[in-house]
């Protein structure tokens, strides 16, 4: 009887026995198990290579495998074992099929949670900017800031609420703005006809291109800059209002963003830097005005003067009221720093929607421009319809008073600009553009020397020869806003291709 490895079940070369299961094991294999498990392999118990014993044998003889006395017997073991290759490669492979569907479902739930975790962080981001921008006005309905007779009403999401009642053109705001328009007259009627000595001229404008252009202000998914403003007391700081519904100042200088103001619930249409103060203003088709700090970066005011969508403002020269239309057929004059409407006027007669507005430089009367292509001249004071304009077909879409105080330049949807002379009350020009020319924009520089248009392009044109100096074509979209640098050192544009772009020498 030979000795059979209890581990190989062969006969073993070197043969040892484990007093601990009273087996035979091939020195070499037991050794092996030990050094990993430390064990005897038949029963578990504790086991070290110093208590095996050797056993021994003279020259063992291992007997030949019954499977390799012929050549058909080694053809069925050689068979069996591609079978076996075979079934185990099957099994691999049905285990990869199984591992991937599972990868495949992992990745997929990962996905959507990702998609889940961007919402949700989203709406955490509305939410905060919704609470910021609610913070600050929760005292600017304070009982005390209100007359008696003008009880403050809390509006939705502890907005100030428009009072139904106007308050009325007290005699002493009509005496401020009678005496803030006597300074200024006074002032101009010195200044006379003299052109300031910084003002560019009109050879060195003609030289004027394009140096910078900025396209990451506003949102990229609802692109489009929809109208500008240039701080008067310092031009480097640039207001823009977009159809992503938000403000944003930017700084010229450092091309930087210095704040982007977020509040309204719909485009921003109207926007006006205050001159003296870190301050500007915002109309929207959401129906409100509002007040920002640009310090603070936060909504100060809401004015609710209209029912319906505002599409013009103006600041007055006293820079303490708003001049401000809507399609609500209203023009209304409202007080910046209580939010309160003095007074609102419609011309029942018209019934038409009112499509801009704009303060003359004295501050007394002021033009709006209305659906029916007519222009109105009101008196501030009296709040009557003193002139009317008639001549445009379509809507007008914007008007500007030159700062000498005679003109007024009027755009509408019928591809031209016309101009008026306030003291004959008469069209003296027509500026003929080509074929669909949408006029969007106008402005004169603050000496009233050169005449800026934005529409299809930008074209600027300087006075009394109303001849045409400068046109650019740079925007790809319509420029929905154009304005001049102090002494027209520099001309800044917005247009719906999202980029506010600057020109000079």
């Amino acid at each position: 009887m030979s000795l059979v490895c209890a581990i190989s079940n062969e006969v073993p070369e070197h043969p040892c026995v484990s007093p601990v299961s009273n087996q035979v094991f091939e020195r070499r294999l037991i050794e092996k198990f030990i050094a990993e498990n430390g064990v005897d392999p038949m029963n578990g118990q504790p086991l070290s290579e110093e208590q095996l014993i050797d056993i021994k044998v003279s020259h063992p003889i291992r007997p030949k495998a019954a499977s390799a006395t012929s050549i058909p017997a080694i053809l069925k073991s050689l068979q069996d074992e591609w079978d076996a290759v075979m079934l185990h490669s099957f099994t691999l492979r049905q285990q990869l099929q199984t591992t991937r569907q599972e990868l495949s479902h992992a990745l997929y739930q990962h996905d959507a949670a990702c998609r889940v975790i961007a919402r949700l962080t989203k709406e955490v981001t509305a939410a905060r900017e919704a609470l910021a921008t609610l913070k600050p006005q929760a005292g600017l309905v304070a009982p005390q800031a209100m007359p008696a007779s003008q009880p403050a009403t809390g509006g939705a999401g502890g907005e100030p609420m428009e009072v139904s009642e106007q308050v009325g053109m007290t005699p002493e705001i009509i005496q401020k703005l009678q005496d803030k328009a006597t300074v200024l007259t006074t002032e101009r009627k010195k200044r006379g006809k003299t052109v300031p000595e910084e003002l560019v001229r009109a050879e060195d404008l003609s030289k004027y291109r394009q140096v910078a252009s900025h396209a990451g202000l506003h949102s990229a998914s609802v692109p489009g800059i929809l109208c500008m403003d240039i701080c008067p007391s310092d031009t480097n700081k640039v207001l823009t209002g977009g159809a992503d519904k938000n403000v944003v100042v930017f700084d010229k200088k450092e091309e930087q963003i210095i704040a982007t103001l977020k509040g309204h619930t719909k485009k921003v249409t109207s926007v006006i830097y205050h001159p003296s103060q870190s301050v500007v203003f915002s109309a929207s088709p959401d129906s409100t005005i509002r007040v920002w700090s640009v310090t603070g970066g936060n909504c100060v005011q809401v004015v609710r003067a209209h029912e319906a969508s505002v599409t013009g403002l103006s600041l007055h020269a006293t820079g303490d009221y708003l001049l401000s239309s809507s399609e609500d057929q209203y023009w209304a004059f409202s007080d910046i720093q209580t939010g309160r409407v003095l007074t609102k006027v419609t011309d029942e007669a018209a019934g038409v929607a009112l499509t801009c507005a704009q303060f003359h430089p004295d501050g007394l009367i002021f033009g709006t421009g209305t659906a029916d292509s007519q222009i109105k001249i009101w008196d501030l004071k009296e709040r009557t319809n003193v002139a009317n304009f008639p001549g445009h077909s379509g809507p007008v879409t914007s008007i500007a008073f030159s700062e000498n105080g005679y003109y007024l330049a009027t755009g509408a949807q019928d591809s031209s600009v016309k101009l008026w002379d306030l003291r004959k009350l008469k069209n003296f020009k027509t500026i003929a553009l080509d074929n669909n020319y949408e006029v969007k924009s106008l402005v004169f520089d603050q000496s009233g020397t050169y005449l800026a248009v934005g529409g299809s392009d930008i074209r600027v044109y300087i006075c009394k020869q109303w001849s045409e100096v400068l046109n650019f074509s740079d925007h790809s979209g319509l420029v929905t806003g154009v304005a001049f640098g102090d002494n027209a050192q520099f001309l800044s544009s917005a247009g719906m291709d999202r980029s506010l772009k600057f020109y000079s020498l």
